[in-house]
């Protein structure tokens, strides 16, 4: 059985262009297909389907949970893998939802994108797909992963809820402490060797107390509001109406810390302690672990209230609150949910 299901959801990698834009086209997506048929000798069959096709940054977060519905719906006994084209733009967060919402897998799952349309001769996207085909076929394990080549020319395997966002400037993904599950030479996996990085027998099917949980959900929950500090920031700017969020996700500079002045517009611990009041929880990321966190302005952060996610890239942190805020309401256990449990590997910790 050398069959593999493609699930096509449009952004630049399904995408052509079109006068001086580029956009989705109904041929756009199965380009990728004829390349790679065009110039790999491999009797690797391919079934389709294509329950989006948009640019990745006009998804919304309802339409994760119908993706993932369809997905499942896919019969993993018939099939080696499944390789998910999506959206450089919205990657990130949509590889940690799929994470979450996929870790109950048999068998491979790998999102790729591409830095450009596939007529473009700087694409990646055909190595990104090819390198996926050729783990699927030889060794990959059950789980939800990206491959994505760098600017190296390197393919690197990251774990889904691992990713963070794409460089504007560069076309290049990160993640917490550049740490990924290796590099991907024509099918074979050069493992990184890291406590943080889980064992391949780790990498199997996940079942938590929550899974049950995370299978019943029929929406998420998307009143969350994301902050990135800056010198200069007036929290008075944010004032809420008729609607105000569930939560605040507020990043931090790179010691996690951001402005702790004792009082004035500036001054976040101010403003946290004006949500709590307001009944919307603050959460803090990035931030290594938390007995690193060192700085006495940081403190002050908690002191105020505010709940600090460590060890998780922010876009895992958002996914995953959305998650908590659909099934769970005492905030005592959204912040165990948050801190305490892992749903897929989302946690940098020592594994062994």
């Amino acid at each position: 059985m050398n069959e593999i299901m493609v699930v096509f959801t449009g952004g630049t990698i399904g995408s052509t262009r079109q006068g001086s834009a580029v956009d989705v086209s109904a041929s756009g997506s199965y380009m990728i297909i004829d390349q790679f048929k065009e110039q790999y000798d491999l009797q690797t069959t391919f079934d389709t389907i294509q329950p989006l096709n948009i640019l990745s940054e006009n998804l919304i977060a309802q339409q994760w949970l119908s993706l993932a519905e369809q997905i499942k719906q896919i019969p993993q006994e018939q099939y080696k893998g499944i390789i998910v084209t999506h959206g450089s733009d919205t990657l990130a967060y949509s590889a940690a939802m799929l994470g979450y919402l996929l870790a109950q897998t048999n068998i491979p799952i790998v999102l790729i994108a591409s830095n450009y349309p596939l007529e473009d001769e700087r694409a990646n996207g055909l190595r990104n797909f090819t390198e996926a085909v050729q783990w699927i076929e030889t060794e990959a394990p059950p789980g939800v992963f990206v491959v994505y080549e760098n600017d190296r020319g390197e393919s690197q395997l990251y774990l889904a809820t691992r990713l963070m966002q794409c460089e504007a400037f560069t076309d290049q993904y990160r993640s917490p402490y550049e740490l990924t599950l290796g590099q991907l030479k024509q099918g074979k996996l050069l493992w990184t060797e890291d406590t943080r990085n889980p064992a391949m027998q780790q990498l199997m099917p996940v079942s938590n107390r929550w899974t049950q949980s995370i299978e019943g959900i029929t929406e998420l929950a998307d009143q969350i509001v994301y902050i990135k500090p800056y010198p200069g920031l007036n929290y008075e700017l944010y004032q809420w109406g008729s609607m105000k969020p569930k939560a605040i996700v507020h990043d931090l500079y790179h010691s996690a810390t951001a402005c702790s002045l004792d009082s004035g517009p500036y001054s976040l611990p101010v403003f946290i302690r004006r949500c709590l009041n307001e009944g919307i929880d603050v959460f803090l990321t990035p931030a290594k672990r938390a007995e690193d966190v060192h700085y006495a302005s940081t403190a002050k952060l908690f002191e105020a209230g505010a709940v600090l996610l460590s060890g998780m890239a922010p876009e895992a942190a958002m996914t995953k609150l959305m998650l908590g805020y659909a099934m769970l309401t005492k905030h005592e256990d959204i912040v165990e949910f948050m801190t305490e449990e892992e749903l897929y590997h989302e946690l940098h910790r020592p594994y062994r």
